[in-house]
């Protein structure tokens, strides 16, 4: 072989060595929202002494996941103003009471990017700031949705605060959009995430009062359509939230928007935001945020809060999707599903780890993990990581029964973020810093 020829396949070699582990993560559960890493070699054990590149605390308080593009690394937070013991009382007894809130008199909602090398802060940037907001529940932050970096650019969604796009380089906002129309009561905070489809930003906007599906313009960010949520829903406005993220999936060569809401799951045509169809659960639920996951020609969602359920439904075209099969005991209100071929796993609250079979639905095994789970699951390295409430990441392998290969804990504050994958290594957020945990020194 020539040493030109060699030279060549050497950088080859080098450039898609590159191109994987420089991939980004651009919106939360990844590429294509399913929460499956690029490939890479992800470390496996991690500790505050071993394989930990650095740690670093976060400015603020907020539950949204890292993205990253090219190098640029984004997350938001929130600073808050806590509300006089007065204004509390005067709050709660207003809106009857509700004693696992979070009160404040002003939030400041903001977008930070990190240098992905040695973990500091570079921007903070004030995106909204709001007087009296809404209260949160205490599983729940003001700066819970995760962004979205694309070309460029970070796309932000703060719920019924408003929404922004910001330049990723320079932090300098590009637009802001906090219009009467986008105005919902989250009664627990926002929670929902945004995603983008060619020209728009879509997003959820299911309140205890109205509940709506929204696409702006993301050049813009005006308003493109929005389209309320059509089906029947229970007299109890607390019934009537949820929380969930939507996906956009190619199926029989058709873009589907499917939507997760309270008792219903739509699907739209995200060019226009009409209704295509949508399915009744038949259960009363609600409160929805698991995200939605599709494969093997089928639909897998939870229907979270009360009578949580695993279903399955099988694609038609563009006709309505029918129910394959569901399971009905240990699904998650919170955590997300997790689809690694022909296996789905499963993960409840309470830390019951579920393998199914994804085309029948038959349960293959069911065993406990241990601890309190909101975080969504992650497949890297081929193998499943699971990062619960308590800041430990349990490391399991995909087989026919429950094979631990590692238990990981750092400070020991909650992790309520889900992982982020990132040139052969992971950024962790707990509710007080960010982690980059990895096998040597990463750029």
């Amino acid at each position: 072989m020539s040493f030109s020829r060699i030279i060549y396949l050497f950088s080859c070699t080098l450039f898609f060595t590159c191109l994987s582990n420089g991939q980004p993560w651009p919106e939360w559960r990844g590429p294509d929202a399913s929460g499956k890493a690029f490939d890479g070699k992800f470390p496996i054990q991690w500790s505050l002494k071993k394989n930990l590149l650095w740690s670093s605390p976060l400015p603020g308080r907020g539950h949204s996941s890292i993205v990253h593009e090219n190098g640029l690394v984004w997350t938001t937070t929130a600073f808050e103003t806590k509300a006089t013991a007065e204004e509390r009382e005067v709050r709660l007894k207003k809106n009857e009471g509700l004693p696992s809130v979070n009160v404040l008199s002003e939030v400041s909602l903001r977008a930070l990017r990190v240098d992905s090398k040695t973990g500091k802060i570079i921007k903070n940037i004030e995106v909204i700031r709001k007087k009296q907001p809404q209260w949160v529940h205490t599983l729940n932050s003001y700066a819970s949705p995760t962004p979205v970096i694309d070309e460029g650019r970070v796309y932000l969604h703060f719920g019924a605060y408003g929404n922004a796009c910001l330049d990723a380089k320079s932090g300098k906002i590009i637009w802001k959009n906090n219009q009467k129309e986008l105005w919902v009561m989250h009664e627990n905070g926002p929670g929902s995430s945004p995603l983008l489809w060619k020209n728009l930003m879509i997003f959820h906007l299911d309140g205890s009062d109205k509940q709506s599906v929204v696409a702006l313009y993301k050049n813009t960010g005006k308003i493109a359509w929005q389209t309320k949520r059509s089906g029947e829903l229970r007299d109890n406005p607390q019934f009537q939230k949820s929380y969930s993220t939507p996906i956009v999936k190619i199926i029989n060569g058709n873009p589907l928007l499917i939507s997760c809401s309270a008792d219903w799951i739509y699907c739209y045509n995200p060019e226009n935001g009409k209704e295509l169809w949508k399915i009744k659960y038949n259960l009363l639920g609600f409160s929805n945020v698991s995200r939605p996951i599709v494969g093997h020609g089928m639909l897998y969602i939870s229907t979270c809060f009360m009578k949580g359920e695993i279903h399955a439904y099988k694609f038609n075209r563009l006709k309505k999707p029918q129910l394959a099969w569901k399971i009905t005991k240990g699904a998650p209100k919170i955590p997300s599903l997790l689809l690694v071929k022909q296996k789905l796993y499963i993960i409840s609250d309470g830390g019951i780890l579920t393998c199914a079979d994804a085309i029948t639905g038959d349960i293959e095994w069911r065993e406990r993990l241990g601890g309190e789970f909101s975080a969504s699951p992650t497949l890297a390295n081929g193998l499943l990581y699971f990062s619960n409430r308590a800041g430990q990441t349990i490391v399991v392998k995909p087989g026919k029964k429950l094979e631990i290969i590692a238990e990981n804990i750092l400070d020991g504050t909650p992790h309520m973020a889900s992982l982020t994958p990132y040139r052969n290594s992971f950024f962790l957020r707990s509710e007080t810093s960010l982690y980059r945990v990895g096998l040597s020194s990463q750029n």
